[in-house]
């Protein structure tokens, strides 16, 4: 084939790219496209977004790579060419003016996506255009991974079972870019990679947030954790330590390839290695699961527990946006999601359970506000997680078992220390009290510098009534 387009979604990166690899082998000239989606953009809420941040300074480094990669290799130059405004109709005409005969792109899942790919699919072929796309962000996809009645897997165990014995060297083989990087095509004039300010959108805070965005960013994030892989399995579930990858941001819009990390994972062994490897298959399965059961976007995995009847209340949930419940933990879990658009793993789920089964709050609500506040917001992920902890999903905690907050907190965060980080009103407070501040005396409250009530909010629900009513609320449900 003469030429082609590529388009690029959430694979920001030039190295091992299944759509950009598989362009290069087959046509004689490559473009390059991104598109900032106005479908997406005028949905989100602020406009100083860090997702947006990351997406455009990653686009921007992408965009210099192909350059300086088409010319190493002897071509003209090269780089992505930026479209502002509805995908699915701005890279159809694209296409046509470019006067390629074939787009590639790397497969999405999500529904929204799909129906979008479907109609980029339909204006396409209406101009004699073909459209193919590619696995890329998993190992498996669609119906690779079954269970031997045919049918998708519904509880993770068997799935990562399956999964790990079909994995074989072949499948995590890089796809190259560079040894045909000369077919890149020159960018044509008018398609440079805009400032956050030209799509609307203003700079956040991502350096002092932690996060460094593009390709390099998810190199120098992947690097510091491997020093760090074999205690994994030990440090992942306690907030105050640098136990995890922080890989999920890069993961979500590829500056990373997942066939690197799960090539490492899977040679290096060890308890650490197999820990985080099984996390990587747990992303796979909620892929698979929103693949094959679209509905779980807006209704419950199980259709029984859309007959839970969940509490309006929006006080509560105001307090537990904003970090202000009374539970040390989960208010210092909120407020570094508010503060640095990041949450750690374990918190989530803490987070999650409380909003759900102690103050009885619809996981949907929950779910939306997590996904405004994010910067590594993936549907597939965060929707998984919110159904297991509000116990309405696939491979679901019981929705019999509940979280304590407070043994939570003594377990997880044992002196206080990431309380102390986030919640400032209780650093003076020691370890023994932190977790229920409450319950110390006043004589206790006031040596600490904080009254309970005055300069941090009592609880706002008590966690043994609020059991009691979660079980009569989900008993309409049981099994």
């Amino acid at each position: 084939m003469a030429a082609a387009l590529v388009w690029f979604r959430r694979d920001l990166r030039c190295f091992d790219h299944a759509a950009l690899s598989h362009a290069l082998a087959h046509c004689e000239r490559v473009h390059c496209a991104f598109v900032f989606d106005t479908e997406i953009l005028d949905g989100l809420s602020e406009r100083a977004d860090r997702r947006v941040d990351f997406i455009r300074a990653s686009v921007a480094e992408l965009d210099a790579e192909l350059d300086r990669m088409a010319r190493l290799a002897g071509g003209a130059g090269a780089g992505v060419i930026v479209r502002h405004g509805a995908a699915d109709r701005e890279i159809p005409a694209l296409a046509a003016e470019l006067g390629v005969s074939v787009v590639f792109a790397n497969r999405d899942y999500e529904p929204v996506a799909r129906a979008r790919d479907r109609r980029v699919g339909q204006a396409l072929a209406a101009a004699g255009i073909a459209f193919e796309r590619l696995r890329d962000q998993v190992i498996f996809d669609t119906d690779e991974i079954l269970a031997r009645s045919g049918r998708p897997f519904e509880v993770f165990t068997p799935y990562r079972n399956a999964w790990l014995r079909a994995l074989e060297p072949g499948r995590l083989a890089p796809f190259p870019v560079r040894p045909l990087a000369v077919r890149l095509a020159p960018k044509p004039p008018g398609g440079r990679v805009p400032e956050l300010a030209q799509i609307g959108f203003q700079a956040t805070d991502l350096a002092s947030a932690g996060i460094t965005p593009g390709m390099s960013g998810g190199a120098i994030q992947f690097e510091r954790f491997q020093d760090r892989l074999e205690d994994y399995a030990a440090r992942r579930d306690f907030p105050a330590t640098e136990g995890g990858s922080r890989l999920s941001v890069h993961l979500r819009f590829g500056t990373v390839s997942v066939r690197g990390l799960v090539a490492f994972a899977w040679t290096r062994g060890g308890a650490g290695a197999e820990s985080w490897l099984a996390e990587l298959v747990w992303r796979e399965f909620y892929q698979m699961i929103l693949w094959h059961h679209p509905h779980v976007v807006s209704r419950s995995f199980k259709p029984r527990f859309d007959a839970v009847r969940w509490d309006d209340s929006p006080e509560h949930f105001a307090a537990w946006c904003e970090g202000r419940t009374g539970y040390p933990l989960v208010d210092a879990a909120m407020r570094q999601l508010n503060t640095t658009g990041f949450m750690h793993n374990r918190l989530r789920m803490v987070a999650a359970s409380f909003l759900t089964k102690d103050l009885g709050i619809d996981w949907r609500l929950g779910e939306r506000y997590f996904a405004q506040q994010l910067a590594d917001y993936d549907l597939a992920a965060n929707n998984g997680g919110w159904q297991w902890a509000a116990s309405t999903g696939c491979d679901a905690q019981p929705w019999f078992r509940i979280f304590n907050p407070v043994a939570q907190s003594r377990r997880f965060d044992p002196h206080g220390v990431f309380i102390r980080r986030f919640v400032p009103e209780l650093e003076r407070v020691p370890a023994a009290g932190i977790h229920a501040p409450w319950l110390s005396s006043t004589e206790a409250q006031r040596a600490a510098g904080v009254l309970i009530g005055r300069d941090y909010p009592m609880p706002c629900v008590d966690h043994t009534e609020a059991r009691r009513r979660t079980l009569a609320r989900f008993a309409v449900a049981k099994d």
